[in-house]
């Protein structure tokens, strides 16, 4: 017996094994829809974008809070130590060179362009990735108006976000541990709110809210423990290469942190449509292998190119007269 033989048998057990096992079969499912769906280029896309969003952003922030809270240094600076934590490769950076900009009329209107025209860009690569996840067909997705509608209510809910945890930390008066765990907790949970309204709201897919919570819930505690993966990365390693390597690795490692973090939302929109539309077990080695999943995959996939409101897109299979489903965001899920 060859090798080749001997891997090919090892695969196809390892193959069955998964599929008879749902703790193993989602997990894999979720992978190859990843795949599938070529979510990688749209986490790109996004990680692009939100690099250039980010200077903005916290420009904007640094501004707002000169104006609000001039008077009360201390409260100021609780609040920016929690919003530049979710920024923890350049956080340390920043908050040593935008201190001089607080109460800037000229910078707040610079940050609100900026802010504005690359956070619609990443909100709207966001809203494109989700109606691919969804296989959303192109007659169907959201006109230039509606889109720009929905990228702004997006930004909106992301801005209240980082809003809401900074004057979440400014409220705290103790850094003892019940106080530190009651914040994790709390941003916990805004991370999962906020993951929620980006699945619901960031597709025209017909998605109920229970439909978003398995994703909402991965992708919350997955981004919070980014963070402090981030925190922990700065403290023991950046820091002192920045020494080294200067303005380099703290780019380098921003977008790669972006990118990581774009990941991990995508994974997390692909958990619910791989539990909602019951897209598992799918096989590991396809072709003659392949799945009831693998080929509703496939036809969900071809239906999407549908552009024009008479086109009508029928998926069959040779081999076989299991016809692909009818368009199953014809009900909601």
């Amino acid at each position: 017996m060859g090798i080749g033989t001997r891997v090919r048998q090892a695969l196809e057990r390892t193959d069955r094994f998964q599929q008879r096992h749902p703790w193993l079969a989602v997990p894999v499912a979720v992978v190859r829809t990843f795949g599938d769906d070529r979510a990688d280029r749209h986490a790109a896309l996004i990680a692009y974008y939100g690099f250039i969003s980010v200077f903005p952003l916290l420009l904007v922030l640094v501004t707002l809070l000169g104006f609000a809270v001039r008077n009360d240094p201390e409260l100021q600076q609780r609040v920016l130590d929690s919003a530049l934590a979710q920024f923890p490769i350049i956080g340390e950076q920043m908050q040593t060179n935008i201190r001089a900009l607080n109460g800037s009329v000229v910078a707040l209107a610079l940050g609100l362009a900026g802010a504005i025209w690359s956070g619609l860009a990443v909100v709207s690569a966001t809203r494109v990735a989700m109606d691919e996840i969804w296989d959303v067909p192109r007659r169907d997705q959201p006109s230039f108006v509606r889109a720009r509608l929905l990228a702004l209510a997006g930004l909106a809910v992301l801005g209240l976000a980082i809003l809401v945890q900074g004057l979440l930390a400014g409220l705290g008066g103790s850094d003892g541990s019940a106080w530190t765990i009651l914040r994790l907790a709390a941003s916990v949970a805004i991370n999962v709110a906020v993951f929620a309204a980006v699945f619901r709201v960031l597709t025209v897919a017909d998605v109920r809210w229970r439909t978003v919570v398995p994703g909402a819930l991965l992708g919350g505690c997955a981004w919070t423990a980014l963070l402090l993966a981030g925190s922990w990365l700065v403290d023991r390693q950046i820091r002192d290469a920045s020494q080294v390597y200067g303005f380099f690795a703290i780019v380098i490692g921003l977008l790669a942190w972006i990118y990581l973090g774009a990941q991990v939302m995508l994974l997390s929109a692909e958990l619910n449509v791989v539990l909602a539309r019951r897209l598992w077990p799918r096989s590991l080695l396809g072709g003659e292998d392949a799945t009831s999943a693998d080929r509703r995959v496939v036809a969900g996939e071809a239906k999407e190119e549908a552009a024009h409101p008479d086109e009508t897109v029928d998926v069959r299979f040779d081999g076989g007269d299991e016809p692909a489903p009818s368009d199953e965001r014809a009900g909601r899920v």
